[in-house]
């Protein structure tokens, strides 16, 4: 396995925050230029993208929020329901006024809202970059093995609890074992910051529950699946960045996307299980730059 000192665990980034529906969201902002819009997942944060960023920042204003209740953003007391968090990120983008000419680089439940906010508002996105993303729902028997026996507890009451929120279980263990690089102590110290405590862990408890399988939410599957059709008929310029063997987006999905998608680039960015950013964020940046400079 490669040495983790490798990939460099500092954030150099300056924070800044603004107030969206009377909570802070703490974001980084660096650049000039049309706005890049990076959207983190669970239990992630802007941190996500520390090793990215720096290869756009020379081509727009590059803008990576926490999501509500997530990494230096507030942790008010609402459900973290999927809409919640559109809520959110919608309030966001209109806060800095960045909703237009906006490319979305996406991952995880970050794919969830920038591919719903890309179909709410197509004649204002440039283009979307997306990997390890929610193309559409699933059963539980497509979901892969690795992860269904952890989402059944997961989103079994009180259980759940006792996994997510008591002993911290997905960032403790789900958020290393779904990295194929060996993620450094302070990188894995750096997203546990986050939660220091139950209470600060309602976000990452509710995210498993909001995962569409087999029908249910069954609010979340009708946005997802309006979603996922949109992309079939939209010929926003798209990037896949896919890994092997991939976490939720593996080899049929990465199929689908090429049989489906139209103006579609695809990477292929080698061993990756589904935070593919701590594994070759070298790859993506310049893989992503570079595609981005020839919009």
């Amino acid at each position: 396995m490669a040495d983790p000192d490798e990939i460099p665990s500092a954030f150099p980034f300056e924070s800044n925050y603004v107030d969206v529906h009377g909570s802070r969201m703490h974001y980084v902002d660096v650049g000039e230029g049309d706005p890049i819009l990076f959207l983190h997942g669970n239990p992630t944060s802007s941190y996500l993208w520390r090793n990215i960023i720096p290869h756009l920042s020379g081509q727009g204003r590059c803008i990576a929020p926490d999501l509500i209740g997530m990494g230096k953003s507030d942790h008010p007391d609402i459900p973290y329901r999927y809409d919640d968090h559109y809520k959110y990120v919608s309030g966001f983008i209109d806060a800095l006024d960045i909703g237009s000419n906006l490319t979305l680089v996406i991952h995880d439940w970050g794919s969830g809202l920038g591919f719903r906010w890309a179909h709410d508002h197509e004649e204002q996105v440039k283009a979307i970059a997306f990997m390890e993303a929610i193309i559409g729902t699933m059963t539980w028997e497509e979901m892969p093995k690795d992860f269904r026996m952890a989402f059944r507890v997961m989103r079994t009451p009180g259980i759940g609890w006792l996994m997510i929120s008591v002993a911290n279980g997905f960032v403790k263990k789900m958020l290393p074992d779904a990295t194929h690089r060996e993620l450094s102590s302070e990188a894995q110290a750096h997203y546990a910051s986050a939660f220091p405590t139950v209470a600060s862990r309602k976000a990452v408890r509710q995210w498993p529950i909001e995962v569409p399988i087999s029908g249910k939410p069954a609010d979340n599957v009708a946005v997802i699946e309006a979603y996922r059709d949109w992309l079939t008929q939209t010929d926003i310029p798209k990037l896949l960045f896919h890994a092997s063997p991939g976490g939720i987006i593996g080899a049929e999905g990465v199929a689908w996307c090429r049989e489906e998608l139209s103006n579609l680039h695809t990477v292929d960015i080698g061993e990756g299980i589904h935070f593919v950013q701590e594994d070759n964020p070298e790859l993506i940046g310049s893989e992503l730059a570079k595609w981005h400079s020839a919009l």
